[in-house]
């Protein structure tokens, strides 16, 4: 006979709830998402949620919390020559969002972002102290990026990011990742090492 009622802690619980939790906040926002959804989508009682995660902001945090060791693949994407940078920014950004966790967990960002004030608070404290600290520590040999030009590159990244992962512009779905980085690493190129 199987168990009933809600599924209790252990085993991949704390997985279902994130995976549950993406796809909510994707769908519904970050003002439109409740730890109460979460647990009803996940099949696990709300009190799992706070424990878990410390409530709404805490499991909204690891939702667009970036895979394990992108410092490294920042860092990488940066160190090298100075005239490859823009290709091994964009390969870089590929290989992080094209995966299937990583289009679901840009939905969510983007999906949360555009609702909610603390969620554009939390994703911009992120983009900055991370991903722009990295790329404004600058290339091979000490000199730093422009943030001007680190911010326009991530403008030119995440509207790329949009049209493929959350409007889904078919041309852009389609598109081999080489060729996107074919079209796109000489922009980037022109504006993080001119």
């Amino acid at each position: 006979m199987a168990a009933r009622g809600r599924r209790t802690g252990g085993g991949d619980t704390r997985a279902g709830i994130v995976e549950a939790a993406r796809g909510l906040f994707a769908a519904q926002g970050f003002d439109g998402t409740s730890v109460r959804a979460v647990a009803r989508e996940a099949g696990v009682d709300p009190a799992l949620v706070h424990h878990y995660f410390d409530g709404k902001v805490g499991l909204f945090a690891e939702v667009i919390g970036v895979p394990a060791g992108i410092d490294d693949e920042i860092a990488a994407a940066v160190a090298g020559p100075p005239e490859s940078v823009g290709e091994r920014v964009v390969r870089t950004f590929l290989r992080v969002w094209d995966a299937p966790e990583g289009r679901a967990r840009f939905q969510a960002m983007v999906g949360a972002v555009a609702a909610h004030e603390g969620a554009a608070d939390a994703l911009r404290d992120f983009v900055s102290g991370t991903v722009l600290t990295r790329l404004a520590a600058g290339a091979a040999g000490g000199e730093a990026f422009s943030e001007l030009a680190v911010a326009s590159a991530g403008a030119q990244l995440v509207g790329m990011g949009m049209l493929r992962y959350v409007v889904r512009l078919p041309t852009m779905v389609e598109a081999d990742p080489e060729e996107v980085v074919a079209l796109l690493a000489p922009n980037i190129q022109r504006l993080l090492a001119p």
